[in-house]
């Protein structure tokens, strides 16, 4: 037999892929991978005996070892799987689920632990059940394994049929009087030969109660059953035996090797010795079961992989919906911002500008009422900034971005001006001198007398001799239009000035957007690179049990 060794590295592959492929614990697969990686390390020989109840399978095993070490009657009766190996003495060990181990000699405590209760149910709190029996055919390395009965309780067969994994010889105990029924038909091709169990001796039991031309009946049907189910075993050596295992019990109680002769239990013992000696040398008993199971974990996986790809495709064919969403959105986000930025510049424009403002302006200067012009040309302004700005936020919300710092727009300083002292009207004062009259007045120059106020921010300033005026205008209607030549000239210098400055930082402003509103493809998401890790593990992870399987093929070859 090969060495465990030889099947750790498919040991360890089998177990990485019940953990990628997340299988439920309860599931047929999972079962069977744990089962035939627990088979694999396994140093013993074992051979596993089942049937449906009351065909006699614990008398048969008790036939074998010669005494009454399985618990035998006439209902059904085993509610455990019971382990018989070597031990000195007898002597039977009960494991319970919590870790208590019970062990005494001899084996009636197998009546409270190993057979069903009154409800015909399996012990819940039983995790293993052990029998050490001193006989030279276990001392060999030898493992017996006495199965529940089948066709009782759904339990009851789940666990024969796991348990039928992990054998390396399954004997199928059956009766002459009723021979393969449809139930053992179905568990022949279920259990056994659609897991490439196909290594089985079958005993036909009770033959002796069938009239000699029934017995040749019984056996040529057998015959034909049993033929595929020959693998592995030697060219001289049957897997069809005749034992009747109560008489033959009897005989080997009293010690009546005779006896015993005639019930076929001597046969059927030599044989399994040679079956398992024969066995125990050959390399590939254990392969079609372990590639069998090996093959399913291969297409479960391949099955996941295939999943994940349909995953990973999934993901970039909506990563890309995004991607195209986002850069129609640079593309949308950046025609609105140019377009804010363009009328914006447009608005600043000096021509246009001060075509729009600057007679107001001009007049306000020379009304006193530049504070007022002021505070509404502050609030186009800010409409015109916030057209811009609104498109910036627009680009760092859908973006994920930080706000930048705000478009930053300074005003010029109140402009100073000062008028030329107006023609004075002539009068004379206390003291004899003739004095320029100046009175302050919002309007500029009145006609009904003259003005000598200097309008500066709204503010009127009185004049005095001292204006840096050589000479005095002489007429009204020169000193008003000089008055508005200065206020003019003051309102070009604001405005000429503001629409500079503010022109040069939107420009500034331009570049701090164009970084905003800039859609970058990242790298792929982390879910998609732990896809792709998977697909990668999922994938070597078959060709590795592929690659295992044909290698242990090759040197299971003669």
């Amino acid at each position: 037999m090969q060495p465990s060794e030889t099947y750790q590295n498919l040991t360890n592959h089998l177990k990485s892929a019940l953990g990628i492929l997340e299988l439920d614990r309860n599931s047929q697969l999972y079962r069977d991978t744990i089962a035939i990686c627990d088979y694999i390390a396994k140093p013993t020989y074992q051979i596993a005996v089942f049937g449906p109840f009351n065909y006699g399978k614990s008398t048969l095993l008790n036939a074998l070892l010669g005494n009454r070490s399985l618990p035998i009657d006439l209902v059904p009766t085993t509610g455990a799987a019971i382990y018989v190996n070597y031990g000195e003495e007898l002597r039977a060990q009960i494991t319970l689920k919590d870790g208590t181990i019970i062990s005494e000699s001899g084996t009636d405590v197998l009546k409270q632990y190993a057979i069903l209760d009154d409800a015909r149910k399996m012990r819940d709190d039983v995790a293993a059940v052990n029998v050490y029996c001193p006989h030279p055919f276990l001392k060999t390395g030898v493992e017996l394994l006495d199965l529940p009965g089948t066709n009782d309780r759904e339990a009851q067969d789940d666990l024969v049929r796991d348990k039928l994994l992990t054998a390396d010889l399954v004997v199928q105990v059956l009766d002459a009087r009723k021979l393969m029924t449809l139930g053992e038909r179905e568990n022949l091709r279920d259990w056994l030969s659609d897991r490439n169990i196909n290594t089985v001796v079958f005993v036909a039991n009770f033959i002796n109660l069938l009239e000699p031309e029934d017995q040749k009946q019984v056996y040529n049907r057998l015959l034909f059953v049993a033929e595929s189910f020959r693998s592995n075993l030697p060219n001289n050596i049957s897997n069809i035996y005749r034992v009747d295992a109560l008489p033959a019990l009897r005989a080997r109680l009293k010690g009546d090797v005779a006896a015993a002769q005639t019930t076929g239990i001597a046969m059927f013992e030599s044989a399994l010795q040679s079956i398992a000696a024969f066995q125990q040398e050959k390399t590939a008993v254990k392969l079609p079961r372990v590639a069998a199971i090996a093959k399913q974990i291969c297409q479960s996986l391949q099955t996941k992989a295939q999943t994940v790809v349909e995953q990973i495709e999934a993901e970039k064919q909506t990563r890309q919906a995004k991607i195209e969403i986002k850069q129609k959105a640079e593309k949308l986000l950046t025609q609105g911002f140019q377009a804010s930025v363009s009328d914006f510049e447009i608005w600043l424009y000096q021509p246009t500008i001060l075509q729009r403002y600057q007679a107001e302006m001009a007049a306000s200067l020379q009304e006193g009422t530049f504070d007022l012009w002021e505070t509404k040309f502050n609030q186009e302004v800010l409409k015109q900034q916030q057209t811009v700005a609104e498109w910036i936020d627009k680009a760092c919300d859908f973006f994920g971005k930080e706000k930048p710092i705000e478009l930053l727009i300074s005003f010029p300083p109140v402009p100073q001006i000062t008028l030329p002292p107006p023609p004075p009207t002539v009068r004379k004062s206390r003291d004899g001198e003739v004095a320029p009259v100046a009175i302050a007045t919002g309007l500029g120059w009145l006609l009904g007398g003259p003005v000598g106020a200097a309008v500066v921010g709204g503010a009127s300033y009185i004049l005095n001799k001292q204006t840096g005026y050589e000479k005095p205008i002489e007429s009204p209607a020169a000193y008003l239009n000089e008055v508005q030549q200065i206020c003019n000239e003051a309102a070009k210098k604001y405005l000429t000035q503001f629409s500079t400055e503010t022109f040069s930082m939107l420009q500034h402003y331009k570049e701090i957007a164009g970084k905003i509103i800039n859609f970058q493809d990242s790298k792929e998401p982390l879910n998609v690179q732990a896809q792709q890790y998977q697909l990668e593990l999922v994938n070597n992870l078959v060709e590795n049990l592929q690659e295992e399987i044909k290698q242990l093929t090759v040197d299971s070859l003669p």
